[in-house]
């Protein structure tokens, strides 16, 4: 009988452990849009289209407020350049790759907040235009979001990053602004832990 009651304690320890044990993986899906702020510079306006997007990510949780995060964007949008009278529309895909350490906040309740910062690169890929090559851009990344949970297993999440890049001007200095940008992309989607 000692055996059993002891048995089953240790059952009933190890059980609460594990139920207790954070979800090491996430996957996320999200819808997003792409907000890029107009940058003008060596005489020369680029004014981007906004758009909607894609966002797809992994992020491996080291403990309960530390993970590292990588994520895929996609964005299809025109880069509109203007100096003086003349104007210049480049139809590009957007492709994001991205990294970030994030911070969360540990809580007890089903919305869990958290920060994120970090970097990668966005490829800007003409279409409909066979004379300009594709350019890649580093970027700075930051940003932050909340998921709440559903079940123990999936959640909504709503976030915000904010993307530092230069203009870029497909090597062509018609175009060329020579300054730095911003893009603002919030999303929100679903959230699958494993």
């Amino acid at each position: 009988m000692k055996r059993v009651i002891v048995g089953l304690v240790l059952v009933f320890a190890l059980g609460s452990i594990l139920a207790a044990q954070e979800t090491k993986h996430e996957v996320t899906v999200q819808g997003s849009g792409f907000f890029t702020k107009e940058s003008t510079g060596l005489g020369v306006t680029d004014k981007p289209t906004y758009s909607g997007g894609l966002v797809v990510g992994y992020r491996y949780n080291l403990n309960r407020w530390l993970g590292i995060e990588g994520d895929y964007d996609y964005f299809s949008n025109a880069q509109r350049y203007s100096s003086g009278g003349a104007g210049t529309v480049v139809k590009t895909n957007v492709n994001a790759l991205t990294g970030t350490a994030v911070i969360s906040i540990p809580t007890s309740f089903m919305l869990k907040p958290y920060a994120l910062v970090g970097g990668g690169v966005m490829i800007f890929d003409p279409r409909d235009n066979a004379s300009l090559d594709s350019q890649t851009r580093g970027t700075f990344v930051y940003g932050g979001g909340a998921d709440y949970s559903l079940t123990k297993r999936i959640a909504l999440r709503g976030e915000y990053r904010g993307f530092v890049y230069r203009t870029p001007d497909f090597q062509l200095s018609s175009i060329k602004t020579d300054k730095f940008t911003h893009s603002a992309v919030p999303s929100a989607g679903l959230v699958f832990k494993f």
